[in-house]
């Protein structure tokens, strides 16, 4: 891992720090725990501000974490972001940074951390072949301001906004509440559908007071549906019923996590949540959750293992269907006993 940094050296703590990152809305997510801590350890009158893509506001906006979260409009088109930001620089000089805390490490966060002229600074390293989590954490920490971790201690502007939209979907404080997320992007990244059907069942006959949520987009409509036939008055189904800020709300509220590679489950292990990924074709390594509260399931010792292809070239997704519903299940209990955390 390769972090270039000017660190802060001078005897008096920075007053307003930046933190910058650009990409989808699990790579944002990511950074929170770590900017959270990094804001708990100073002086409460200290400025935090984050500026991101529009398109990834919802969440860091809900929080009590940041100043100010500046947005970058543009959708995904590089010119049209440079624009924008061209556009942003005057409030962001004036907010007159003493750090800045580069996430992303492109084109446009280097010409902000240049125009802005920080006493100290510090670069993600983007091409490292580690955890994300663990770059930004070292990232934070070559500032120089002490020991960087990760903190889910997270506040929100409407701490009831999760509990309000559960509790009007069925859901009531006698049941546990466990996540599925069929969401990989691919089908090399998807487990069978009829698997996490099984795992509900096992599950179900060791924890019967146990409601199964689902979260997402149209793009997994179809399966949420499926499982909702499968298991009725067991399953909340709010695909299409959550904006990412009350997904990341609820996911306060949470016992348990199987997810695929996706933004969700990023948002459940930043948020203390006991979480086992479903990794696939994915490069483990770079994705993985972290915490002894998280576990996975990959490909690294299969020949064709971390081959990022969209289908499996022996058109069996070996990686994923080799896993069965009992071995996922006892991983799961695993980690729960390790980490003392019992269902009712």
């Amino acid at each position: 891992m390769n972090i270039l940094s000017k660190p802060w050296t001078k005897k008096y703590l920075p007053k307003r720090i930046l933190a910058m990152r650009f990409h989808a809305v699990g790579d944002v997510v990511i950074t929170l725990p770590y900017l959270q801590q990094l804001k708990n350890s100073l002086p409460p009158n200290t400025v935090l501000d984050l500026l991101i893509r529009e398109e990834t506001e919802s969440i860091p906006k809900s929080l009590k974490l940041f100043n100010k979260v500046f947005s970058i409009k543009g959708g995904r088109n590089i010119k049209k972001q440079m624009l924008y930001t061209f556009f942003l620089l005057p409030k962001l000089f004036l907010r007159r940074y003493d750090v800045i805390i580069d996430l992303q490490d492109n084109i446009i966060s280097r010409s902000v951390m240049k125009l802005l002229m920080p006493k100290a600074w510090s670069l993600f390293d983007r091409l490292s072949p580690i955890a994300a989590g663990e770059r930004t954490r070292a990232t934070i920490e070559a500032i120089g301001l002490g020991k960087c971790f990760a903190d889910s201690s997270f506040q929100f502007v409407n701490k009831n906004e999760g509990i309000d939209l559960l509790k009007k979907n069925g859901w009531n404080n006698k049941y546990d509440l466990v996540v599925l997320n069929p969401a990989g992007a691919f089908e090399t990244r998807n487990w069978p559908i009829d698997n996490y059907a099984t795992f509900e069942k096992l599950w179900l006959s060791n924890f019967p007071e146990t409601k199964f949520l689902i979260l997402g987009t149209d793009f997994i409509k179809d399966k949420a549906d499926y499982l909702t036939s499968q298991l009725g008055n067991n399953f909340i189904n709010l695909v299409n019923k959550t904006t990412p800020a009350q997904a990341f709300s609820i996911m306060q509220n949470i016992q348990f996590v199987l997810s695929e590679d996706s933004g969700l489950m990023h948002m459940a292990w930043v948020s203390g949540v006991p979480t086992i990924a479903l990794f696939g074709s994915t490069e483990s390594e770079k994705a993985m959750p972290l915490g002894a509260f998280t576990d996975f399931f990959d490909s690294s010792d299969l020949v064709c293992g971390n081959c990022m292809l969209e289908k499996c070239i022996y058109g069996d997704t070996r990686c994923l269907s080799r896993i069965n519903p009992q071995i996922v299940f006892d991983k799961a209990i695993s980690l729960l006993r390790n980490n003392i955390i019992v269902t009712k």
